[in-house]
């Protein structure tokens, strides 16, 4: 079991940028891939970034373009989303999630935390 818990989301402006984080419990946070997925009002759940157990690969939806970066320190059990250069459609419920391969479905994915609102305004 991996509880994980997301925060450091808000309200930005439009350009603006956020980090969210991501802690888990357990001592086992190194044996899994995370992924952070958005979900806006009214929309399924949508990839957004993945990084490896290891930190040593990442792979990222095709809307993030260059703005986004995941990142992870496996020795405090954390793994980072860096938001730069936000737009309105930007705006949603960002989620963590724990799973056993770097992947961009959620159905791959195990453990997920309860949510961090990210709202851009223009």
């Amino acid at each position: 079991q991996v509880d994980l818990v997301e925060s450091g989301g808000g309200l930005v402006q439009v350009r603006g940028s956020l980090r969210l984080s991501c802690v888990a419990s357990g001592r086992t946070f190194s044996t899994y891939a995370m992924g952070w997925f958005r979900q806006a009002p009214g929309q399924e759940r949508e990839f957004v970034g993945a990084i490896r157990k290891d930190g040593g690969l990442t792979n990222y939806a095709h809307f993030v373009q260059g703005r986004f970066t995941v990142s992870r320190d496996n020795a405090k059990s954390t793994v980072y989303l860096q938001m730069n250069s936000l737009t309105p459609e930007d705006t949603a419920v960002y989620y963590c999630g724990a799973g056993f391969k770097l992947s961009s479905r959620t159905d791959d994915y195990r453990y997920w935390g309860q949510g961090t609102q990210v709202t851009v305004s223009s």
